[in-house]
């Protein structure tokens, strides 16, 4: 039987622990558990539910909140180890990521006290909704407009590719004021609004995406806020938003290189035990054990890097470009990984039997999601190789 080589990390008794742990639950449900959830277009609550009593979710938030006290290298550990036993699931990069380390940032006392603990639990959701079909990665272009009023705030606008949001408890928005700066840039602002809010609906968007988090157009229409669901400085909303959108990145890296880690064990147990043509198992080929070599090697750069950006984050130091290039490198190299793994099987890739076919459009999009590949390039362009801006 093939055995991919679980970690070329140096990892402490604590890390090593928690790894084993979470692959030990989340294997206990597995790939068919999280594809018979996905046929079925309801989410995952048996293993969530039990990640959160595990400690898992909120590995990285305080503990007076609820939480492990740990850091992002924790939580990455943790998404990683989710989907490489086939069960990627998105909640995780948005909740507690992104909605739990921003809230953890930059929300009030009152809030964190009202919405960590059910994060890390596992009781409550909170979606984010920053994308809008015509501003796509440009946010400065955003017209989700917050609008004053006499109690706080009302949004009028329209969001797009918001995941989860109808299994959240709430949503973290972004949104600009209504008047132009010297600039002409309208200033941004984050709300954090229950989704029962009068005026917000959602509409599902038909995707390929074979996961159990649907995706769908968000409106609001004239929705109400309250003053104390602002989360940190009225105008301050794009600085806010980056304590969420680097642990996005690192994050979503993670997920990405646990799936590829998925995929080549399968291939690997695959290429072992099947024999075509003169007895001898197909892996001992290098037409086959080559390009999956090559996989794995590049799933391991991606997965020091990642580590890297989650460590530049927990000691507080600036990890925007090793967020960036790990997003980069874990989407190239899981469609890769992936690929090999389909090809692999032979007809026999394309049988959701075998667990790899129905992750393709997943594996995918991580080349376009959180950020493209093309304005990674762009920014690797102008910030780390100090060439003219190009857009």
């Amino acid at each position: 039987m093939g055995q991919v080589r679980e970690t070329m990390l140096v990892e402490n008794d604590e890390r090593r622990a928690l790894r084993e742990a979470v692959g030990k639950l989340v294997g206990s449900y597995g790939r068919s558990y999280f594809q018979d959830v996905t046929r079925r277009e309801v989410p995952p609550d048996e293993l969530w539910r039990e990640m959160g009593q595990s400690g898992f979710l909120g590995v990285h938030l305080p503990e007076e909140y609820g939480g492990g006290g740990g850091g992002l290298v924790d939580l990455a550990l943790v998404i990683e180890e989710t989907a490489s036993q086939g069960c990627p699931m998105f909640m995780l990069v948005i909740s507690p990521a992104i909605a739990g380390s921003l809230l953890a940032a930059h929300a009030t006392e009152e809030m964190k006290r009202e919405w960590l603990p059910g994060i890390c639990e596992g009781t409550k959701k909170v979606a984010f909704a920053i994308t809008e079909p015509d501003a796509g990665t440009n946010t400065h272009n955003i017209t989700t407009t917050a609008h004053r009023s006499e109690d706080g705030w009302r949004l009028r606008g329209q969001k797009y590719w918001t995941s989860g949001i109808d299994e959240a408890d709430a949503v973290l928005v972004v949104a600009r004021g209504p008047e132009a700066d010297e600039r002409g840039r309208h200033r941004l602002s984050l709300f954090l609004v229950p989704t029962d809010s009068p005026g917000l609906s959602f509409q599902k968007i038909d995707a390929a995406l074979q996961i159990p988090e649907n995706q769908f157009t968000t409106f609001f229409d004239d929705v109400p806020v309250s003053r104390d669901m602002l989360i940190g400085a009225e105008g301050d909303g794009l600085k806010q938003v980056f304590a969420g959108l680097n642990p996005e990145r690192v994050t979503a890296a993670a997920q990405a290189n646990g799936i590829a880690r998925y995929a080549l064990e399968r291939a690997a147990t695959y290429a072992t035990e099947r024999s075509v043509w003169n007895g001898a198992p197909i892996g001992s080929h290098q037409g086959i054990a080559h390009p999956m070599a090559k996989a794995y090697i590049e799933v391991q750069l991606a997965r020091l890097m990642t580590y890297h950006a989650a460590e530049l984050t927990d000691a507080g130091a600036d990890a925007g470009e090793a967020s960036t290039v790990a997003k980069y490198a874990a989407g190239e190299a899981v469609v890769a990984a992936l690929d090999h793994a389909i090809q692999t099987h032979g007809g026999n890739g394309l049988s959701n039997e075998y667990g790899l076919s129905d992750l393709w459009f997943t594996a995918r999009m991580f080349r376009t999601a959180p950020v493209s590949k093309e304005m990674v390039l762009n920014h690797v362009a102008q910030h780390s190789l100090g060439l003219p801006k190009s857009y």
